[in-house]
């Protein structure tokens, strides 16, 4: 597991989600993820445990500037930030860490082995001769 970092992702953290031979939507899905984590981890003010309970989510959404007049929003970006977070916590699990022990590192390896076992599958080696 990568060290990770509280906060919003970094140059570096971008450049290196880019720099991954994924095609554009599945390099798109990866920055939601990596996002997610790293609101999560702000959320939790760690890098190191489990998730934050779902009321300090909602805490920390209400002191988003615009948000808190948004109930709309608030409802839409919760349900956006537990189903990133069911995402790392089942990666998390299959890493034997807590899903804020995780780093960007170790989503593109995932999302990199994801894509390998999805072309595996949907391109078979051609016979032998």
């Amino acid at each position: 597991m990568a060290e990770a970092q509280a906060g919003p992702l970094t140059s570096p953290d971008v450049a290196l989600l880019e720099a991954t031979l994924l095609p554009s939507l599945e390099r798109h899905h990866l920055r939601l993820l990596a996002h997610c984590l790293r609101t999560l981890q702000q959320v939790a003010g760690s890098h190191a445990g489990p998730l934050p309970p779902r009321s300090a989510l909602l805490t920390w959404i209400a002191k988003q500037g615009g948000a808190a007049a948004d109930a709309e929003f608030q409802r839409a970006f919760l349900t956006q930030l537990e189903r990133g977070a069911l995402q790392l916590k089942e990666l998390a699990a299959s890493q034997g860490c807590e899903p804020l022990a995780l780093g960007i590192g170790d989503l593109i390896t995932w999302a990199e082995a994801e894509a390998r076992a999805r072309l595996s599958l949907a391109s078979p080696a051609p016979p032998p001769g």
